[in-house]
């Protein structure tokens, strides 16, 4: 069990690294695109192909879906597997004229639980994806959770993990979740410190223990030690 409650993890965290800025999308729709626009892709280089993606063809999706093969191609070329990161647009565009008429927000007046099966419709989007749109528009204040913060959560003793990634994730939020405000903002700013600590810090391998603001409360640091 973590000794530190996930406030103060923050409070470190903006400390340490400053307050983070979220990406510049527009809702429910312009997320998915993000979410979709280039795999494995680093922050400056989907932001690239986020912005050629407007810029070239139109975050419209009737636009999308009738854009050229290689319209297409040269966005999602700002990532790994692009010729099939293309195709995955065109599907998300497809997807939401056909089931939601073009308009993906009346999805954020449902119920969390539908709102998320909607969501989980589009490519790439599991329910940490779905549960990410819902916070960063705003609509629910979840604790949405991303590889990176995950990973840096149980570190600190937050959860337990297991062989199932959603059993894991699911253990994790019970974990934290009293130890933050119930509010967008706040969960939106945890999101992206925790995201950000486990890419530059808290990394899968070789992490950066030694120079960590949450070393002294951190399970997996003193068992490193140990």
């Amino acid at each position: 069990m973590a000794q530190i409650i996930l406030y103060q993890v923050i409070e470190r965290l903006d400390d340490y690294f400053g307050k983070p800025s979220a990406p510049k999308v527009n809702g429910p729709w312009e997320m998915i695109l993000w979410e979709n626009v280039a795999y494995l892709a680093n922050d400056e280089e989907r932001t690239k192909a986020f912005q050629m993606l407007k810029k070239r063809i139109g975050a419209d999706p009737a636009r999308i879906l009738t854009a050229s093969g290689d319209a297409l191609l040269e966005v999602a070329q700002h990532g790994v597997m692009a010729a099939q990161f293309a195709e995955k647009l065109r599907r998300c565009a497809r997807i939401v004229l056909e089931e939601f008429d073009g308009d993906l927000r009346p999805v954020l007046k449902l119920s969390l639980a539908k709102a998320k099966k909607a969501l989980e419709k589009f490519p790439g989007i599991g329910e940490p994806g779905a549960e990410k749109i819902l916070l960063f528009t705003k609509t629910q204040p979840v604790l949405a959770l991303d590889s990176n913060g995950l990973r840096s959560l149980v570190r600190l003793g937050f959860g337990e993990e297991k062989k199932s990634y959603a059993t894991t994730y699911r253990l994790v939020q019970q974990a934290a979740e009293p130890g933050i405000k119930k509010d967008c903002s706040h969960r939106i700013n945890a999101h992206l410190q925790l995201r950000r600590h486990g890419q530059q810090l808290c990394r899968r391998s070789n992490p950066q223990c030694d120079t960590c603001p949450l070393a002294p409360d951190c399970d997996y640091y003193r068992r490193q030690r140990a």
